[in-house]
């Protein structure tokens, strides 16, 4: 089963937009900030389908990111 096909996790964050970079960490995808932008430059992060470089791309709630298999939906709380 790919990532596209499981269920998102949600996530809350207090305020958008969330730097892609900062949410990866806030999310317990990535173990740290710097892994984050690590991987976001090589291309395995997927911003609501699409392949994300930009490190520090604005998430807004109701946006989806996948990394490592799993995916989250952003909600703002």
């Amino acid at each position: 089963m790919s990532a596209s096909e499981t269920t998102p996790r949600t996530v809350i964050v207090k305020a958008e937009p969330i730097e892609l970079c900062q949410l990866l960490k806030f999310a317990g995808l990535s173990e740290s900030g710097g892994a984050a932008k690590a991987v976001i430059s090589e291309g395995e992060v997927l911003l609501n389908g699409a392949v994300e470089t930009q490190k520090r791309k604005k998430v807004m709630g109701g946006d989806r990111v996948t990394f490592g298999g799993e995916t989250i939906l952003v909600k703002v709380g």
